[in-house]
């Protein structure tokens, strides 16, 4: 009966340890899926912020349109360099970097940001910044009743 006794004894004492080695890798599997989750999410809401700069940049540039032919009544068109600037400001006021660009024909208005998104926990692999881009358009119409 000792000898049964000292067997299993022998044979617990091999799996000293297993659960430490589990536990290790789990966690680590762990942290790096949340992780991943948390800087996943970051870059989503610093994409977001880049295409609501976007859209707010041609918003502001939408609205610089050439007064000379407003006024008189030939045409509403935007004023292509003082847009440019309008849309370049409001990237300066907002911190961003960004692209403007007007249609051949002036009424389409593009502006592209570029910026980044600094990482949490991908930090810890090498990845110190991950790049993110946003695009707004605006399309100047006018008219009462329908767009001309």
């Amino acid at each position: 009966m000792h000898s049964l006794r000292t067997r299993r004894t022998r044979r617990l004492r091999g799996d000293e340890g297993g659960i430490a080695v589990y536990s290790a890798i789990v966690t680590v599997a762990l942290l790096a899926i949340i992780g991943l989750a948390i800087d996943g999410a970051g870059k989503l809401r610093a994409t977001e912020r880049a295409d609501a700069v976007a859209m707010e940049a041609a918003r502001a540039a939408g609205q610089s349109i050439d007064p000379a032919q407003a006024v008189t009544g030939q045409s509403v068109r935007v004023d292509p360099e003082a847009a440019a600037a309008a849309a370049r400001a409001y990237l300066a006021r907002a911190g961003v970097a960004g692209t403007v660009a007007l249609s051949a024909d002036g009424t389409q208005l593009t502006v592209t940001v570029n910026d980044t998104y600094p990482t949490t926990f991908l930090a810890a692999a090498g990845i110190g910044s991950l790049s993110v881009s946003g695009h707004g358009s605006a399309r100047l119409l006018h008219g009462v009743t329908a767009p001309e």
